[in-house]
């Protein structure tokens, strides 16, 4: 091991960039659909290995010394973001005459910006570095920063954080509720880079045991909070039906097919009960699900009411369009219905974070004027972003807190009132990716959300993943991705947090200020003994 990591530190030019790239891409396989664990215990050595030998020029100053760091962590995160979101290019051929030109701004350029934070995380790492333990806390200190740094800059991307490959299963996710997602990316990060000790040999010891003991306590918490009882279901139980129609993107854009699309959300919605059972109270359509305003066409709320029976409620994704005033267009907002069995929308709820050019177009009248339109919205402009959420209320009172597609990824766009509420409900239409890594990856983050918050979560997609998932993150039923149908359950019960999400955001800061002293302390002790 200390010749592989001799060897590594000595890498330049071509050879170096190709071996940080490698790694990164290697990370890769610990996200869904793989889930291998032990991915990332391979490609965060090497990076430190790199970074120990991207010592840059004496002569120059701090930050010029740092910028062969920034290189080598360029180059880790455009491997790990390439691999990781390269399926983003799969919506673009949904309509390919019209956004085939970008495929290469979302399978490259996108990585390559993001990567721009492993760079930076990097070159912090570097002018903290030190030797022994205190470069690996130096690591997880920085990266745990800039990961935080994404979730909200330029509206934010915290897809695929390094945290979540190191919660592949609802065991080793129960840590995400007393530190948040922010206090899983800092130590994952130093676990998965402790076996770089082993080949440099300083605090050899120190690090091994301190990362053995966070595994351990990872693995110990989560099977600890599994064995809990598990929660009632809220009173009186609730039953839901997943409604998965598998319905082809393209079709979507076709005016043709609107009715047929509709008309088979409706027949798998009147399906009796599978064995003869009760009939679901709450009938859950996915994102976008009704093909045109339903506001505008009466005819369809009537089938709708047609189709429900006698307190029967369908929460539906549909846009929903807004009279803006005179000479201007309308609003167009990406939405959730709640319809009662009269036909009547007694509920509804607007998505407050919209994808950039996929939901809308930044800088939109210089872009709209140069003939752009966004990729998953058929007006000019795209949609208007909501400015506040609204909960959802069910008959008898239960709320659910909604979010709609891409909103589940963010653990901050889940406010305080959602711990009133009796479950988050996610609809999404995770279509536009086909069958690549993109559904399964959202649906993890999705899942996490109930760790977070204690809620159970109702998730609901065109064409998968679509399941309900207990308070504690594990999936009670659902659907593969691609299979066409319904599926009925009780809704389960919420559980209390042992960290309210304010508290684990307190806590991660806490951890934050931790590894950043050790990483400041083994700093100062490395510069004393090099003088």
């Amino acid at each position: 091991m200390e010749w592989l990591a001799g060897r590594i530190m000595l890498l330049s030019g071509a050879r170096r960039a190709l071996v940080a790239f490698t790694a990164g891409l290697v990370a890769v396989f610990a996200l869904p659909p793989f889930g291998i664990f032990a991915a990332p215990f391979l490609s965060f050595p090497v990076l430190v290995w790199l970074i120990d030998g991207a010592s840059g020029n004496p002569d120059h100053g701090a930050l010029r010394r740092s910028f062969p760091a920034f290189f080598v962590g360029w180059c880790f995160g455009f491997g790990y973001f390439l691999g990781g979101l390269w399926w983003l290019g799969n919506a673009l051929l949904v309509e390919a005459d019209e956004f085939a030109w970008a495929v290469p701004l979302a399978v490259v350029g996108l990585p390559a910006f993001l990567a721009i934070f492993y760079a930076f995380a990097a070159a912090l790492a570097r002018l903290l570095w030190s030797d022994g333990v205190g470069r690996i806390a130096a690591l997880a200190f920085a990266f745990g920063l800039f990961e935080w740094l994404r979730s909200f800059i330029l509206t934010g991307f915290p897809w695929n954080a390094i945290g979540y490959a190191a919660m592949p299963v609802p065991l080793m996710m129960q840590s995400a509720a007393v530190i948040g997602l922010a206090g899983v990316n800092m130590l994952a990060v130093f676990v998965f880079a402790s076996p770089a000790l082993i080949g440099t040999r300083k605090g050899l010891r120190t690090g091994l045991c301190l990362s053995a003991l966070l595994v351990a306590a990872h693995f110990g918490y989560g099977f600890y909070r599994l064995n809990q009882p598990l929660p009632l279901p809220a009173d009186p139980a609730v039953t839901i039906r997943l409604v998965q129609p598998l319905i082809d993107q393209s079709k979507k854009f076709d005016d043709s097919e609107r009715r047929a699309i509709f008309e088979e959300h409706l027949k798998l919605t009147e399906a009796p009960a599978e064995n003869g059972g009760k009939r679901p109270d709450v009938v859950i359509w996915p994102e976008t699900a009704v093909p045109f305003i339903l506001t505008e066409n009466p005819d369809a709320l009537i089938r709708i009411s047609d189709v429900l029976q006698e307190g029967q409620i369908l929460i539906a994704g549909a846009v929903r369009a807004e009279d803006a005033g005179a000479g201007q267009p309308p609003r167009y907002y990406n939405s959730i219905y709640v319809i009662d069995d009269r036909g009547q929308i007694v509920g509804a709820s607007d998505k407050m974070h919209l994808v950039p050019f996929g939901e809308y177009l930044p800088l939109e009248s210089l872009l709209v004027s140069a003939g752009l339109n966004a990729i998953a919205a058929d007006m000019p402009g795209g949609f208007s972003s909501a400015a506040t959420r609204s909960l959802l209320t069910l008959p008898g009172g239960k709320t659910l807190y909604p979010l709609i597609c891409y909103e589940a990824i963010f653990p901050r766009e889940i406010g305080s009132d959602a711990l009133a509420a009796n479950a988050l409900l996610n609809i999404t239409n995770d279509a536009w990716f086909g069958n690549t890594p993109g559904p399964y990856q959202h649906f993890q983050q999705a899942q996490l959300r109930s760790v977070e918050t204690g809620l159970p979560l109702i998730r609901d997609a065109n064409s998968g993943v679509s399941a309900i998932v207990d308070a504690r993150g594990e999936v009670v039923t659902g659907f593969p991705f691609g299979t066409r149908g319904f599926v009925d359950t009780i809704l389960p019960g919420k559980i209390a947090l042992p960290m309210a999400p304010e508290e684990q955001g307190r806590n991660g800061l806490l951890l934050a200020g931790l590894i950043f002293g050790l990483a400041i302390i083994s700093r100062v002790s490395f510069i004393f003994r090099e003088n």
